[in-house]
Order: C-alpha cells, then sequence, then structure tokens
C-alpha cells in the first residue's frame, strides 16, 4: 500500500478508531460476550488491554514499517496476565478474535461512510490481519511463558511445603509440633490443620515420570511433590491401584495428624527400602512390612547377626548361595517343606537335602528340616534376618571371619 493512502483519508480513519471509547467499549463487549472466562474479569481490565493492543496495532500498522518486538510486548503481557488471572489460551484467544472481528466490521462501516474506496479497505484490512495473527501468536507466547513459570514457581512452593511437613524443615521435631505451619500455607494446597493424611513414598525418582504421575495424584485433598529426590505426598486417601503400579513402588503409612507426619516418613522410606530389596511392587502398607522395616533400621545389628550365623558360608560360592536362598525361602513360606518346593519349581527331596546341608555347614537347628518341626519366633526372625542380610551382601565379598580365598 502506498503512503498517501495511509497519510489521507485511510490514516485519518485509523487514528479515529484508535482514539475512539466507544471502539474500545464494542471490541470489550465482542470479547465478553464470546469468552466466558474473559467475562469473569473485572470490565475495566479489559478495557486496559484492548485499548493499549489497539493503540500499539494501528501505530505500527500506521509506520508503515514492518511490525518490531516492542509493537508486539503488550500482547505478550496480556497473555501473561491472563495466565496469572487463569484464563486458558483458548479463552484468551477467543475473546481477542472475537475483539478482532468487532474492530474490522467497524473499520468497514466507517471507511466505507468517508468514502474511502473498497479496494483501498480490502488492502488495509489484509495488511492488519497479518498484523493480528503476529499479534496473537505473541499473546500465545506469552501465556504459554507465563504459565510454566508459574507452574514452576507454584512446583517449588508445594515442594518447599512437603519438606516441611515431611523431613521438618522448619520445626524442632518434636511429637505434636504444629511444624510452625499457618491455616492458609496449608489451605493454598487443598490441607487442612486437622486433617488425618496418608504419608506416601514412591521409589519414583526421575523428574519426567515424576510430574506425569504427580499430576494424576494431586487435588481432592493430596499433595505430591519431590522430597529427597523421590515422589513422595500426603493423601486423604490411598492412590488406586493404577497409580500405584505406574508409581513402580509405593508404600503408605495409616492416615494420622499432621504433626506426626515426620516420623511417618522416615518409617515409610526405611520401609521402601526393605521393600525394594525384597523385590516388591504395587502399593504396600507400612504396617504390613513391619517387620521388614525394623530389621532393616538395624544394619549394624543385621551384619553381626549374619556373620555370627551364616560365618561358615561363603558369599562368592555359588551353590552356597543356593542354600542360603532355599533356606531363606523356607522361612517365608511358613516352614513348610511342600510349598517351599512349589515355589523354588524343586522337587521336595532337594529342598530337604539343601536345608540339611545348610545345617551342617552353619549349625542351623535340625528341627528345621524335620516333618512339623516349627522354631520359636526369635530363633526363626533372627535366622531369617541373617539369611537376608547374607544374600543381600556383595557375592565379592570374603564371608566375615574367614580369611578370602
Amino acid at each position: 500500500m502506498r503512503m498517501p493512502e495511509r497519510a489521507g483519508a485511510l490514516g485519518a480513519l485509523l487514528r479515529e478508531l484508535a482514539t475512539d471509547r466507544r471502539v474500545v467499549d464494542e471490541m470489550v463487549e465482542a470479547a465478553r460476550e464470546h469468552s466466558p472466562e474473559v467475562a469473569r474479569l473485572p470490565t475495566a481490565e479489559n478495557r486496559r488491554h484492548v485499548a493499549a493492543l489497539l493503540t500499539a496495532g494501528l501505530a505500527s500498522f500506521e509506520r508503515l514499517a514492518e511490525p518490531s518486538e516492542r509493537d508486539f510486548a503488550e500482547a505478550r503481557r496480556l497473555g501473561a496476565d491472563r495466565a496469572a488471572q487463569g484464563v486458558s489460551v483458548a479463552g484468551l484467544l477467543r475473546g481477542v478474535q472475537a475483539g478482532r472481528q468487532r474492530v474490522v466490521e467497524i473499520a468497514l462501516d466507517r471507511g466505507r461512510a468517508a468514502g474511502i474506496p473498497d479496494t483501498a479497505l480490502l488492502d488495509a484490512l489484509l495488511e492488519l490481519g497479518r498484523y493480528a495473527s503476529a499479534l496473537e501468536r505473541a499473546l500465545v507466547d506469552g501465556h504459554h511463558t507465563a504459565e510454566l513459570e508459574l507452574a514452576r514457581t507454584r512446583r517449588d512452593a508445594r515442594n518447599r511445603l512437603l519438606r516441611r511437613l515431611l523431613l521438618d524443615e522448619a520445626g524442632d521435631g518434636h511429637p505434636g509440633d504444629d511444624l510452625g505451619l499457618r491455616p492458609d500455607d496449608l489451605a493454598a494446597f487443598g490441607l487442612r490443620p486437622d486433617g488425618r493424611y496418608h504419608c506416601v513414598v514412591t521409589e519414583l525418582t526421575d523428574p519426567a515420570r515424576i510430574a506425569a504421575v504427580e499430576r494424576q495424584l494431586c487435588g481432592g485433598g493430596a499433595l505430591f511433590g519431590t522430597v529427597d529426590d523421590r515422589l513422595a505426598g500426603l493423601c486423604v486417601r490411598l492412590p488406586p491401584a493404577d497409580l500405584a503400579d505406574a508409581a513402580g513402588l509405593v508404600v503408605a503409612a495409616p492416615a494420622r495428624p499432621l504433626a506426626q507426619a515426620p516420623a511417618l516418613h522416615r518409617l515409610c522410606v526405611t520401609a521402601l527400602r526393605a521393600a525394594s530389596r525384597a523385590g516388591l511392587r504395587g502399593l504396600h502398607r507400612v504396617v504390613d512390612l513391619a517387620g521388614e522395616t525394623a530389621l532393616a533400621a538395624q544394619p549394624a545389628l543385621a551384619d553381626l547377626v549374619s556373620g555370627e550365623l551364616l560365618a561358615a558360608l561363603d558369599p562368592a560360592d555359588e551353590f552356597h548361595r543356593q542354600l542360603a536362598s532355599t533356606a531363606l525361602t523356607y522361612l517365608d513360606h511358613g516352614q513348610r517343606l511342600d510349598r517351599t518346593a512349589e515355589a523354588l519349581h524343586l522337587h521336595p527331596n532337594t529342598v530337604r537335602y539343601r536345608l540339611r546341608r545348610v545345617q551342617e555347614l552353619t549349625g542351623m537347628p535340625p528341627t528345621l528340616a524335620e516333618p512339623g518341626g516349627r522354631w520359636p519366633v526369635p530363633q526363626t526372625v533372627r535366622w531369617w534376618w541373617a539369611l537376608r542380610t547374607w544374600l543381600d551382601g556383595d557375592p565379592g565379598l570374603a564371608p566375615p571371619h574367614r580369611p578370602a580365598k
């Protein structure tokens, strides 16, 4: 388009549109009518942004120059503001496009009334349309950038709150401590000071997988985030089975007041390690892992028990490992020969032979392989603990109390 056309009647029309409050009002009305999300905002807020966009857009168009980044700065600010106000990209664009359509209709009507040729109006509106498309891209870019920043900020705040609750970072760790949190701190993330929540810890440590599962777990009285590099949280109801499966291994404590969350989190982490060593998957309650959790909390004692009871076994000897694994499976299956043989896919005589070899090497009580033989509970726990600890150790290490071969 040639400069004279813009400098004459067309230029006057553009200046009139940019300064006419009625044009802004009609654009705002159209935007609010076509976008319920925009309509929820104060009318004055809508007017301010529409007026700024219209003025910047028409001024850029009249300059006969390619739009610059400065021309789109207001659009990006508008996109960011709408993201902060909770307006979706779709809702934002519906409002903008409705306002754009209305200003085009007004420009056509006033241009024809001013005697501007239709071809000149068409050329101007086509060029204005290209600018409007670039403006919409700037709106979306500003909205998207702000959304990412808001999400990061909220995620950081959520993780900070969870660390306060689960790690007692700001409290003194005493039972009954309110953790120094105000009701508003909790309410911002859907928690109540008097609520009772399950402490949940998962084995997820991959940030991409954490983000995917976290989005599904949060909400409805649940708060999840990254604590000590793993996905953990608090919830009123336990996660459903499919989400627990998606998280791999999940350990949950019974619902208790928030003041008990740090102690419960420590228990859950210990139970998670014990369950992981046992190869468990899915959701497990910490009370069902009480034995394994209690024993896992005493690693020094575990080494002593294992070293004393199984000193004759060589961790690097595969046959010795088979013997220990068979004895552990026997204890895991209620000291039943038939169930042990079924679990190991062995003949019962093979199981009996291996158990007797363990007895010969270690001095394990002979009642273990006798029909109907049962150990007292403390003795069973002691040998089960020793076998589990020994099998979990490094096969390349020499056995305790014996020189390396």
